[in-house]
């Protein structure tokens, strides 16, 4: 496995400047990324207070749940040490863990706090947060999988109507099972193939729920890597959560009115947050039967639903957070504050989205006395094998154009090579000509009548459309007679610029286990990669 930085320039304005370290978008942020601010972090979490033997009694029995390796227990047992700190990051219960860019997260924390483990000479233990209050089945219930030059959309078949959090959907086990042969119906026979459909297999009968396969799944990939799993939805976390919660319910509006301004502090600066956030939104969701409710608080101080479909004093939300925490969940602005009440945490990995809206946060965490650990940008790979090295040399390509552009544009400019003459633009000159020509009738036809001259324009669109039909066709059979170097380019875009985006936004980590085996991941996770680099090549 060799490991290389590919500098990518696709980053936005906020995250650019973020990782530059830029004064501009950095006052929005507690730390910057220093080992000085690293240290300084550890001094302020010694000043407060977790309940870190609760914690870990919870993380213990959930993680056993799962059948968690004992280097997991190992790491949850020192989070009691006075002196221990967590490195945490989270993602949404994908189906085999969805898009690579979670697998992604959980290699960048596991060598975050190796990293700091060693630099600090404290216990640093890597977090994988769950966001099992997530509702939106949609964004977890697929994945994508190489069929031929394409890739293809596997979707589970389970329906589910309810806007029930993840954690609480129960998987319908024959309609998993059919789903998982569909999708290993796609790979090319290999030694692992069969070990590990009977690891998916054994990992999706012992799961009840899409937390529990995708936590399963995960301890598969990481089994000796100390990685701790957490679901955020889990009614014991809610039971330790109970006091934190009357704390985003007493302090809702200067939160609130907090993040607001905040918002326009960032768009005067130039930045383009994609948060929806008004001065009156409660922040967090009550649950009614299994269903997720967003809350808002009006002028009397009431705490109703976003369709008016409950009212709540505080009186009454605060008598829920007490008795019945588990009916309560995070925002997206309130999550990373409840995160950071409830675990001692050294540095949150982020996402490049997720450095945009925490952007917008510092006044929440101040709100409640608190600071914004700090944030750093997960690791991101491109994995490519000897293949498509070779079809990359092969035409000249350099990887990190392929790989931020894709190489449909060079697949064109290629196949007009190898024409005599240029047909594209033979055919836009025939076409202004055309359209010179025909000017004379198009202004009888309208002088005589409105309605001549549309017909007339309609002519004119027609001769075009068909001198596009005969461009088409041509481009057809320069394709067919190139069908073997056509299927090199589309190869090349499916690997290294799939639908057009990065890798870790579609591909799915099963078509790289099937070939290299499911310890792949594992060893990647014992590498140190810089996180000054943002983007990095993977060859195996």
């Amino acid at each position: 496995m060799q490991i290389d930085p590919i500098y990518s320039g696709k980053a936005n304005k906020l995250v650019s400047d973020y990782r530059n370290d830029k004064q501009s978008i950095m006052q929005f942020f507690h730390y910057h990324l220093t080992e000085a601010d690293f240290t300084n972090r550890v001094s302020d979490i010694k000043k407060r207070r977790f309940q870190r033997e609760a914690i870990a009694e919870v993380l213990e029995k959930m993680n056993r749940d799962w059948g968690a390796p004992e280097s997991a227990i190992a790491n949850i047992k020192r989070l009691k040490r006075t002196d221990s700190v967590i490195v945490v990051g989270g993602q949404q219960a994908g189906v085999l863990t969805g898009p690579m860019y979670s697998i992604h997260k959980v290699i960048s924390i596991l060598q975050l706090a190796r990293q700091q483990e060693k630099k600090l000479n404290i216990p640093v233990i890597p977090v994988f947060w769950i966001a099992g209050e997530d509702h939106d089945f949609e964004e977890i219930n697929h994945v994508y999988m190489p069929s031929g030059q394409k890739l293809t959309k596997h979707k589970m078949p389970q329906r589910v109507i309810e806007k029930k959090s993840v954690s609480d959907i129960e998987i319908n086990q024959a309609d998993a099972e059919r789903w998982l042969q569909d999708v290993f119906a796609e790979l090319d026979e290999t030694v692992h193939t069969k070990p590990i459909y009977t690891i998916v297999c054994d990992c999706l009968k012992q799961s009840k729920t899409y937390v529990d396969f995708f936590a399963r799944f995960i301890f598969t990939m990481m089994e000796n890597e100390g990685l701790v799993l957490l679901d955020s939805n889990h009614p014991e976390i809610r039971q330790l959560e109970s006091g934190y919660f009357k704390q985003l319910i007493t302090q809702q509006p200067s939160i609130a009115s907090g993040v607001f301004e905040q918002m326009q502090c960032l768009k005067n600066e130039g930045y383009q947050v994609a948060l929806d956030v008004g001065p009156e939104d409660g922040h967090l969701f009550f649950h009614e039967d299994k269903e997720r409710i967003l809350l808002k608080r009006d002028e009397s101080g009431n705490w109703i639903g976003k369709q008016n479909q409950l009212v709540l004093s505080e009186k009454e939300l605060l008598g829920i957070a007490e008795n019945t925490p588990e009916n309560l969940s995070n925002n997206v602005v309130t999550r990373p504050v409840m995160q950071e009440l409830l675990l001692p945490t050294l540095a949150f990995v982020a996402g490049p989205g997720e450095i945009g809206y925490w952007s917008a946060l510092k006044p929440a965490f101040e709100t409640l006395d608190i600071k914004m650990p700090p944030v750093v940008q997960r690791l991101s790979f491109t994995f490519l094998d000897n293949n498509t090295e070779k079809l990359l040399k092969r035409y000249g390509i350099p990887l990190k154009e392929a790989v931020e552009e894709g190489v449909d544009h060079l697949k064109l400019r290629w196949l007009q090579a190898k024409t005599a003459v240029p047909v594209k633009e033979m055919a836009e000159e025939i076409k202004k000509g055309i359209a010179k020509i025909h000017q004379p009738l198009q202004e009888i036809a309208k002088d005589l009548r409105a309605d001549l001259g549309a017909v007339a324009d309609k002519n004119l669109f027609y001769i075009e459309r068909n001198i596009d039909f005969v461009e088409h066709k041509i481009q057809q059979a320069v394709e067919e007679m190139n069908s073997s170097q056509v299927a090199d380019f589309d190869r090349l875009d499916q690997v290294l610029h799939p639908l057009s985006g990065l890798q870790e936004r579609t591909w799915n980590p099963l078509p790289l286990l099937n070939i290299y085996g499911t310890t792949l991941f594992a060893e990647l996770s014992r590498y140190d990669c810089s996180f000054e680099n943002s983007h990095y090549a993977v060859r195996i």
